[in-house]
């Protein structure tokens, strides 16, 4: 095997794994204006405080795939 086929499967992977963990992400963040409603201010906080906590811990990690794979 070539030393440059053995760096393109790295990228690849790199990449898949960012797209792969990003789409959580990103699908928070596109239902956060409708599931994070509610029935008055409190509530509608409360609900948007929830969905952004689930991404918080995973948010820095998804960002080392990139720099890893640039």
């Amino acid at each position: 095997m070539e030393l440059s086929t053995v760096w393109f499967i790295i990228i690849a992977v790199l990449w898949t794994g960012y797209f792969v963990l990003e789409g959580f992400d990103f699908g928070v963040g596109m239902l956060l204006p409708v599931l994070g409603r509610g029935e008055d201010d409190e509530t509608t906080e409360k609900r948007r405080r929830v969905m952004i906590n689930t991404i918080g811990p995973v948010w820095d990690g998804n960002e080392v795939w990139v720099l890893t794979a640039g």
